[in-house]
Parts: C-alpha cells; sequence; structure tokens
C-alpha cells in the first residue's frame, strides 16, 4: 500500500506535463506589425492598424491548446493616402463611428501538412464570419515570432458595399498578415 501512495504521485508528475496549456505571449508593440493589402483602381496598396491588442496563447507541439484573441482599433488605419485614409473610418467602409473595434479570436488549430491553420471568427461591422489565417511560428530563446496571413472578402463584412461594391474599382478580397514579435509571459 505504501509503495502505491508513493507511485500514483511519481505517476501524476510524469503525465502532468502532457496535460499542460500552450504558453502564453505578450505581444512587443514596438516590433510587430498588423496590416493588409488590397486594390484599388487595378493598383495595390498597403495598410497597417496602429492599434491594437492581442492575447495569444500557442504550442506548436500541442495546437489544441493554442487561442488567439486580437481586437482592433479601426480608427488607427494607416495606408499612406489621405484620401483612403479619411474614407476608411467613415460610414461607407469601416463605420468606425458605430462599429469602433474589429475582433477575431481562434475556435481552433489544424495541421494542413506542414502548414498550420487557425481557424477563428472575424466580427467587423457587427458581422460576425468565419477566418482561417495560416500560421507560421518559430521559437527564439524565451520569445518568438508569429507571422499570420489569410483573406478576407470585404463585401461579407458590408466594407465598402453601396456604390463602393463594384469589385472592378476596389478589389473583392483584403489579405491579412502580421508579423508578432513575441516574450514569453
Amino acid at each position: 500500500m505504501t509503495s502505491l501512495k508513493l507511485a500514483v504521485p511519481l505517476l501524476l508528475a510524469f503525465a502532468l506535463p502532457g496535460f499542460a496549456s500552450a504558453t502564453d505571449y505578450t505581444v512587443q508593440p514596438a516590433s510587430s506589425k498588423l496590416g493588409f493589402s488590397g486594390t484599388f483602381q487595378g493598383q495595390a496598396f498597403n495598410g497597417t492598424f496602429g492599434k491594437w491588442t492581442a492575447n495569444i496563447s500557442y504550442d506548436p507541439a500541442k495546437v489544441a491548446t493554442s487561442k488567439f484573441d486580437v481586437e482592433v482599433d479601426l480608427a488607427s488605419v494607416k495606408t499612406g493616402d489621405s484620401d483612403r485614409d479619411g474614407a476608411l473610418p467613415g460610414a461607407d467602409f469601416f463605420n468606425v463611428a458605430k462599429f469602433p473595434k474589429a475582433h477575431f479570436v481562434t475556435t481552433g488549430f489544424r495541421q494542413n501538412g506542414a502548414e498550420v491553420i487557425a481557424d477563428g471568427n472575424l466580427t467587423l461591422r457587427g458581422v460576425t464570419k468565419p477566418v482561417s489565417l495560416n500560421v507560421t511560428f518559430k521559437s527564439q530563446g524565451a520569445g518568438a515570432t508569429l507571422d499570420v496571413s489569410g483573406t478576407v472578402k470585404r463585401l461579407d463584412f458590408g466594407v465598402g458595399g453601396g456604390e463602393y461594391a463594384d469589385t472592378s474599382v476596389i478589389g473583392a478580397e483584403v489579405k491579412v498578415n502580421a508579423h508578432l514579435v513575441l516574450a514569453a509571459k
């Protein structure tokens, strides 16, 4: 009986690391970027968001325990074009007066060969739709880098609807990309 009492804690000590959750990370904003690219009148343009938060919990060996929760201040959009930068926060596009934030939260992760896909829900302009993002994670000492990319159909969220719905003028697809420099919490 005494040997059983000693064996149970020892077995638990070895078994519990297998149930450990993903590592929580803090994003280093000065060296991280949340961006997008699209087309206007056939010309490509890039943009970034200056204000956003990301709660990242990730383990590349156990992606099932990982989570992303990202909130974006849509008024912080910049594309380098003053007309576009003035129009994007307006009612025809992001409508920040009514919907100041976009929110992405993962619902799960999956392997596609060597590639990791983060499935989640994006809420933009009060519309929530599923979005999948490609994930590249690289450990670096006590931190890591996390690159994500994916495509969003802007009209699914009512961005640039009405007179701006013509996809020959403003492209239907917007590529989302992020490069996050992470420090373990």
